[in-house]
């Protein structure tokens, strides 16, 4: 194996959220904690301003006897959403943050099971929620982040927090949590549609935080852009910004993110590939559109020549570039899906570092990451320290299941102990994910085992593979590759389903899908395709639901 020629990022150590906030209050309590946009006006809050926050609202929570209960949370990314997090993760609770885009029987069915006695949530829920109380009979409070009163057991949040303010925090302050007892409640389904409920510890989320912040640092300030109710900008993002005592400044639209780059000027944020590639393709748009292809190359070119003798203008060569994301962006942390390697080279090629890493919920999120100074955006990166890995059952290319075990592994399925047991097995969890470990020991995912295509002729075709060829199409904007069905009932070739940004029909598409896949071998060669009329329907975390 190559030696790893980098050291991992020292970190200061803690193990529970409580002493987390500590730190930061001795370390960073007059830093700008968050930024977001209220009206018209950008807010300000400082650490120690946040932290009091959190004891205000969990004094007024422990006063009504609700920190020691399931407490969800459904809504907009917003600073109220980050408050009540962190108080419930400080208290002797558990924490279950629901999809807000999840249709009412789904919403009921995740409250109901995850046995949540108080919902928070915003405006946009509250009349399902007064009109349903009947088929929540577990919830006893309903916290509205935007009411402006209170009537019956529906309550104002801010009227709460101002509640709490008068309240005695010692007892919050005192409480606390076994750390390998369930924290936090997850639900996700995955493309599949199946909802499971992943019990996340508190040192599974420690560990997430202190060992991820080893692989893969972060600065300054991020702009938060994700949902919050999936592990990746909840865990990944929110608390590894925290703990690094970052300016966390809120995205509050996705149509904004351009406008919040300009205005919040960030040096890193976290994207899943589909953002990466939306502004991977405007950034070629626009240098199409100016007739500067081949100067943009050129300037490549001279720049990557420059880097190999120790000199980088790449801040000066692709100045517009920069401007575009704010003028300070260094980093972009890639995860929910491998991203194509010339867009990872294009990236680094203009001096943005685009970090790509492997996570799963069932993991909390995070299992490897690309070093800065060790990052092939070929791979998913390097394991967490805290980690062990393996392959199980490779066929003759080495590929096959990716087996994790260590502090980040789930406690389990909530009432699910048949699913808990397909997959944890001696302390290893099968994620379902396909791949190889290269001999620098860095993670290649090549698909979902869930995807394999088996032709007849016994290969076995990972579509994401190909996919990621397809998408290197210009106009290709979506793709899914299927078996095609022989006479005989098996699936015996490819076919390819495209959505496309420009009018084309399914020859000229075949022609230039072969053109780009030539160097595949005969066997993945696509031999139909579909031209879709609408997009594929996706699920909330924008995956096509195959």
């Amino acid at each position: 194996m190559a030696k790893q020629n980098f050291s991992y990022y020292e970190v200061t150590k803690f193990n529970s959220i409580k002493e987390m906030l500590d730190i930061a209050a001795k370390e960073a309590g007059d830093k700008i904690a968050f930024k977001y946009k209220e009206d018209s006006e950008i807010v300000e809050v400082r650490y120690s301003d946040f932290i009091q926050q959190i004891s205000w609202l969990g004094s007024a929570l422990t006063e009504i006897g609700f920190t020691d209960n399931h407490i969800a949370c459904i809504g907009n990314n917003s600073y109220k959403w980050v408050l009540t997090y962190l108080t419930v993760l400080k208290s002797s609770g558990v924490y279950v943050p629901v999809d807000k885009e999840l249709p009412a029987n789904d919403i009921f069915h995740i409250l109901n099971e995850s046995e949540s006695s108080l919902v928070f949530y915003t405006k946009a829920h509250e009349e399902l929620f007064m009109s349903n109380t009947d088929k929540l009979p577990n919830v006893r409070l309903y916290i509205g982040f935007d009411r402006t009163d209170d009537c019956g057991n529906f309550l104002s949040f801010d009227k709460f927090m101002e509640h709490g303010k008068g309240c005695d925090s010692t007892k919050y302050q005192s409480l606390t949590s076994d750390p390998n007892a369930l924290k936090m409640l997850v639900y996700t389904s995955g493309t599949t549609g199946i909802a499971k409920g992943v019990m996340l510890s508190e040192h599974n989320l420690v560990s997430s935080v202190y060992y991820g912040l080893q692989v893969s640092t972060v600065y300054d300030s991020c702009l938060s852009v994700l949902p919050y109710h999936h592990t990746y900008e909840a865990v990944s993002g929110i608390l590894v910004s925290l703990h690094h005592h970052s300016t966390i400044c809120i995205n509050d639209s996705l149509n904004a993110v351009l406008k919040n780059l300009q205005r919040y000027k960030p040096s890193y944020i976290y994207l899943v590939p589909a953002f990466v590639e939306v502004f991977y393709s405007k950034i070629l748009k626009n240098v199409k559109e100016s007739g500067k292809e081949k100067v943009f190359g050129k300037l490549i070119s001279v720049s990557n020549g420059l880097r190999r003798i120790g000199i980088d203008l790449r801040k000066t060569l692709f100045k517009s570039v920069h401007e575009a994301f704010g003028g300070r962006l260094r980093k972009i942390v890639c995860g929910g899906a491998p991203i194509r390697p010339e867009i990872g080279k294009f990236f680094d090629d203009v001096g943005i570092s685009l970090i790509n890493g492997y996570g799963i919920t069932e993991c909390s999120p995070l299992v490897c990451a690309n070093h800065d100074m060790f990052s092939d955006y070929h791979t998913v990166g390097i394991k967490l320290p805290c980690v062990d890995w393996r392959v199980d059952s490779p066929n003759e290319e080495g590929i096959g299941e990716i087996c994790i075990k260590g502090d980040i592994v789930m406690l389990g399925y909530y009432k699910q102990p048949e699913k808990t047991a397909e997959v944890l097995k001696d302390g290893w969890f099968y994620t379902g994910d396909y791949g190889y470990i290269n001999d620098k020991d860095q993670l290649v995912i090549t698909g979902r085992k869930k995807n394999i295509i088996v032709l007849s002729n016994g290969k076995n075709i990972y579509p994401e593979e190909i996919e990621g060829y397809i998408q290197g199409i210009d106009y290709v904007t979506e793709v899914v590759v299927r078996g095609l069905m022989d006479e005989k009932g098996e699936e015996s070739s490819l076919m390819a389903e495209v959505f496309l940004s420009e009018e084309k029909n399914p020859s000229e598409v075949l022609k230039d899908i072969k053109k780009v896949s030539h160097d595949l071998p005969v066997y993945k060669q696509i031999s139909k395709v579909i031209v879709r009329a609408e997009e594929f329907v996706k699920t909330t975390s924008k995956k096509i639901r195959r």
